[in-house]
């Protein structure tokens, strides 16, 4: 992981490492005195509407599928203070905006509308049949 190699998202997708804003803080929780001393918890933000790395038809769709997770300014942030090692927390919140994005970016496909076929219809259809003469048999005659 060298700075300037790019962050892949998937084989045609990558961010260059310049976009991203990397930022080591406290972590907090479990940990004595560890955790006051160290800055171990790892802040990756990425301005999506800014990036070079995407077109803008990929942009408009990460913007809609992380609505919930961008700033105003469009601007993802993501968080790892999984480990106590600075690289490891910072390999972990780069994996998780790459699959973050990767998801993002997945274009769902349209669905075709089908019809029934000729054979299921008359199965449906005579199974309803058989239904209903059974159900006819049931009933109480009374023929008095």
């Amino acid at each position: 992981m060298a700075a300037d190699d790019p962050l892949n998202v998937n084989a045609r997708v990558a961010i260059p490492r310049a976009e991203l804003g990397v930022r080591a803080t406290r972590a907090g929780g479990p940990g004595g005195q560890h955790v006051n001393t160290s800055s171990t918890r790892i802040e990756i933000t990425w301005n999506v509407p800014a990036t070079a790395a995407l077109t803008d038809d990929e942009k408009a769709r990460v913007r809609a599928a992380l609505a919930s997770r961008l700033d105003a300014d469009g601007t993802i942030r993501v968080v790892a203070s999984d480990t106590r090692s600075q690289r490891q927390n910072r390999e972990l919140a780069e994996a998780r905006l790459a699959a973050l994005i990767r998801r993002a970016l997945v274009v769902p496909r349209v669905r075709k509308k089908t019809k029934p076929t000729r054979a299921s219809v008359e199965r449906r259809l005579t199974q309803k049949r058989i239904a209903g003469a059974r159900k006819r048999d049931r009933r109480h005659h009374s023929d008095c």
